[in-house]
């Protein structure tokens, strides 16, 4: 069944949930910028779908899921995700970009292309991200990457199979929130241990205790978190996040590139130290400022 209106409705209200569930992940508002990669992959697969002929109407999936794994591991070397929620944020926007051309000139089962397409390729992001940063064995990554393709493969399907029982409409309302709603709730779940990486570099005086609050907490890091400037204290939290990161990447690692990852992160701990000494006196400047002269100190 044709729905074109509720597709368009449907794919723009994803995207800008999926743009708000990543900037309370990464307080990274260059959305843009992340989701260029994934969008250009996406179309083209949804091209290639579109005007592909002779494909049986039930391996469709199969071959949609084989690209979008292909598009996945593209965008793993292209693009900008560090950890397997990343990769499935931005697997997902691949899977929704194919489904914009089909939306437009398919004329057929728009819903069901959304659906499809946007469960496997949050599965393929998710996995083959998930072999990049948690695997450093070069075989035992292509393995993961197999068995993701497959899992993409079989999230393809599951609409199919869901049909029985819903219709098209309400499957594809249900994955376009569902999504969103599962990176919300790993950004909460990996606050614990956000937490102990960034206590790990307070207990070695590159940051304060209450900063690692502030940092850690998936809200409580959208605000000010008690410094001067509201944007000095999102990019403090980027590159603190980035550095917790970093230190996870790097137990990982051979010694080569851990000794890189190792590097980056003692210019990331500089930097977070020049930030927060340029906020520490700028806020007693200010209090300074606003301290009457027959109170301050002779």
């Amino acid at each position: 069944m044709s729905d074109p209106v509720l597709i368009l409705i449907l794919l723009a209200s994803f995207f800008a949930a999926m743009a708000a569930a990543r900037f309370l992940k990464t307080v990274d508002s260059g959305f843009g910028r992340a989701a260029r990669g994934p969008v250009i992959a996406g179309i083209l697969v949804g091209l290639v779908l579109l005007f592909a002929g002779g494909i049986p109407a039930v391996a469709t999936p199969l071959v949609a899921a084989l690209l979008l794994t292909i598009a996945a591991v593209w965008v793993r070397h292209t693009g900008d995700e560090s950890e397997a929620a990343d990769g499935m944020i931005l697997g997902s926007l691949t899977g929704a970009s194919a489904a914009v051309p089909l939306a437009l000139f398919s004329g057929a089962h728009e819903l069901r292309w959304f659906s499809q397409l946007v469960l496997s390729g949050a599965t393929a992001g998710y996995g083959v991200t998930y072999a990049a940063f948690h695997v450093a064995d070069r075989a035992r990554q292509i393995a993961i990457d197999t068995m993701t393709a497959a899992a993409a493969v079989l999230a393809a399907y599951v609409p199919i199979v869901l049909a029985r029982h819903a219709s098209d409409r309400d499957i594809g309302v249900a994955v376009a929130a569902a999504i969103p709603v599962i990176t919300v709730v790993i950004v909460f779940r990996q606050w614990p241990d956000m937490r102990a990486e960034l206590a790990h570099e307070a207990a070695l005086g590159f940051m304060s205790d209450a900063d690692v609050a502030t940092t850690a907490h998936p809200l409580r890091r959208l605000g000010r978190g008690g410094w001067i400037d509201p944007h000095a204290h999102r990019e403090f939290v980027r590159l603190a996040i980035r550095i917790a990161l970093r230190k996870r990447r790097q137990r990982n690692r051979a010694d080569e590139v851990a000794r890189l990852h190792q590097l980056e992160i003692i210019k990331l701990r500089m930097h977070l130290q020049e930030m927060t000494a340029i906020d520490r006196a700028s806020l007693k400047a200010a209090e300074s400022m606003d301290t009457p002269s027959d109170k301050m100190q002779p």
